[in-house]
């Protein structure tokens, strides 16, 4: 019995089950999460919150505390009344030879066989149940009566007493069977709810892991291509440098042959002269007068006459010797370049097609914005500009819009931004309004951008911010157009490159690159678009 006392203690007056994760009201009663929960949810909006054992109201609802120590009580009471419970339920009237229950009696108390069931049939009425040892949670702790009744205002369980006398006296109650069958039903509703969110869910985690799945499938096939790709760059490379290194050689032995054939030329010449050197040397020594008039007149002379002739010709082969030609060198150094860079474009998965100089519009131009001379910077302007007014012009904002527009393909351009004022960085259709609010390139569904404040960075569409988180200040951004494919992306060049946001959706009309100014703030083109061909 200490027990059963125990457990109406430890008993929710809501749902007269043991506390599950019990909470505290300023008032000091307990009751579960769910339970108080419930009921305060049924209170919403009537203007007052109250507490369902003493009715102490609250104008705020109130805050759940949870109670630590009842918790530990109840789950060491739990696990105590589970062991309790695992036992045998037998017979009450059984005491000679105990034998297994089968059914127990509420208002008895009382557990009996098969044989006992029967003559308690047909001498009573009672409400029978499974077998059980726990009566507490079947009465009402207040009247000690069984509880037949439910009070759907308070969300409780509740006597034949509780229904005359008390708090509960005048509520509308119900039948438990009643109120079963309604929760019962909205509980099925909200079971197949659940069961259906969760197929869903399974299916969403299984196209996620197909997702992941063939992502990495993708990132392997990339990094052997990637790989692939570099070893062939490096192969290239090395035959091409061979093919420079080639020339050159084959330079140095052309000038190297050259130089050979003058030098031996020259080296049969400089003997030739030694040995008449010698003779004439032998000549201008010797005393007697008519041997040397006489005898070697003619080989003097013709040694100064051999002199004279070769020291011309030696003068002309000498400025005839050929040099390293550099410029070929450079040439073929640059063809070799020409050649590699066409073959890794062959190799990748897209390739330069054309450029396009992208022009800013004057027409379009804010007068607030000023645009330099090549129309490829825009700046906001202290002053207003003296311009023709124009249907293509924004008046609103600091706004201006590009020349060019694209209606298919997939562009990449580049754009430096300054350091101060609000700059926006994007593309727009050309129906987007020039004058009113909705002209500004965050107020519309016309217009995707990449929002750069001194502080803050954002994507805008359609009047709706979300903030970015770059690794570092943005100074220079890419912008990649994928018109079929319909996507817009942003990038950060700095070291290493870094994905800003990409912008997903169908575009219908042709794109102009746009842009928003504010005080101090400038843009500027600093590459032509570049049309890439998968």
């Amino acid at each position: 019995m200490a027990s059963a006392a125990l457990g109406d203690e430890l008993s929710c007056s809501i749902c007269l089950n043991l506390y599950t994760e019990p909470v505290s009201l300023r008032c000091g009663h307990n009751f579960c999460r769910d339970c108080i929960v419930t009921v305060l949810d049924t209170q919403e909006g009537s203007g007052v919150y109250s507490c369902p054992e003493c009715r102490e109201e609250y104008v705020e609802r109130p805050t759940l505390e949870k109670n630590r120590k009842l918790c530990n009580i109840v789950e060491n009471f739990r696990s105590t009344q589970q062991k309790e419970e695992k036992s045998e339920i037998l017979c009450t009237y059984c005491l000679t030879s105990p034998v297994a229950a089968v059914k127990t009696c509420l208002q008895c108390e009382t557990s009996m066989c098969a044989e006992h069931l029967t003559a308690h049939n047909k001498a009573v009425d009672h409400v029978l149940t499974e077998p059980t040892s726990s009566f507490s949670s079947k009465k009402c702790s207040i009247h000690k009566k069984l509880l037949e009744y439910y009070c759907s205002e308070d969300a409780v369980c509740l006597c034949v007493s509780c229904c005359l006398v008390g708090k509960h006296k005048g509520h509308e109650v119900e039948l438990l069977e009643e109120a079963l069958g309604k929760k019962k039903e909205k509980l099925e509703n909200v079971l197949k709810k659940m069961t259906t969110k969760r197929e869903r869910d399974e299916q969403k985690i299984v196209n996620l892991q197909e997702h992941k799945r063939k992502t990495r499938e993708k990132a392997d096939d990339e990094k052997k291509r990637v790989i692939a790709l570099y070893e062939d760059i490096r192969r290239q490379l090395e035959v091409q440098e061979q093919r420079v290194l080639s020339e050159i050689s084959r330079q140095v032995e052309e000038v190297s042959l050259s130089l050979k054939d003058l030098i031996k030329q020259l080296e049969i010449q400089k003997d030739e002269l030694s040995r008449k050197i010698g003779h004439i040397e032998k000549l201008c020594n010797m005393t007697d007068p008519i041997t040397v008039l006489q005898d070697h007149k003619s080989d003097t002379d013709e040694v100064l006459q051999d002199e004279e002739s070769d020291t011309g010709d030696q003068n002309v082969k000498e400025s005839s010797v050929s040099d390293l030609d550099d410029f070929m060198i450079s040439l073929v150094l640059h063809r070799s370049i020409t050649d590699l860079i066409a073959n890794i474009q062959l190799k990748t998965n897209f390739k330069i097609q054309d450029t396009i100089n992208l022009l800013l519009d004057e027409k379009t131009a804010h007068n607030l914005v000023a645009l330099s001379d090549d129309r490829r910077t825009a700046s906001f302007s202290e002053t207003q500009m003296i311009r023709p007014t124009l249907p293509q012009r924004f008046t609103e904002y600091g706004q201006v819009m590009s020349v060019e527009s694209f209606s298919h393909g997939r562009h990449y351009w580049e754009v430096e931004v300054g350091d101060c004022g609000l700059r926006y960085v994007g593309v727009c259709y050309p129906s987007i309004k020039r004058d009113g609010k909705e002209s500004g390139i965050v107020y519309n569904n016309k217009s995707w951008s990449f929002c750069i404040t001194e502080k803050q960075y954002f994507r805008a569409h359609d009047s709706e911010l979300q903030e970015l988180y770059p690794e570092s200040p943005v100074k220079r951004l890419a912008v990649d157009l994928d018109y079929e494919g319909g996507r817009l992306s942003f990038y950060q060049l700095s070291d290493p490159i870094r994905h800003l946001h990409t912008f997903t959706t169908t575009f219908t009309e042709p794109l102009h690159a746009v842009f928003y100014l504010s005080n101090q703030a400038w843009v500027k083109l600093v590459s032509p678009v570049f049309s890439i061909k998968p």
